[in-house]
């Protein structure tokens, strides 16, 4: 899956989040789930993948990730339960 997304991780459901961009999503969700990514979601064990979207180029998808970040949680969690009401780890998906 080489092509720009934006991802939403979580550790448990209502748990908390990690919201990021990468431009190869196996690669990079692997790397949490396996630890090698320091930071907010090494700290809270934060690996499920519970929301993605493609996007065209990774300007939009940077663009995406930062409006993300910026908004207040219930908004990132509408998001998410509406694409993933149960919030099931979506790994399996896309490997």
């Amino acid at each position: 899956m080489k092509s720009p997304f934006v991802y939403i991780l979580a550790n448990k459901k209502d748990g908390a989040l990690y919201i990021g961009v990468t431009s190869d999503l196996i690669k990079r969700i692997w790397q949490h789930r396996s630890h090698l990514v320091d930071g907010h979601s090494e700290k809270y064990n934060i690996t499920q993948l519970v929301y993605f979207e493609q996007h065209e180029t990774m300007d939009s998808a940077i663009v995406r990730e930062k409006q993300m970040k910026k908004w207040n949680r219930q908004w990132q969690v509408d998001l998410i339960e509406e694409n993933n009401p149960q919030s099931n780890d979506l790994w399996s998906e896309i490997v």
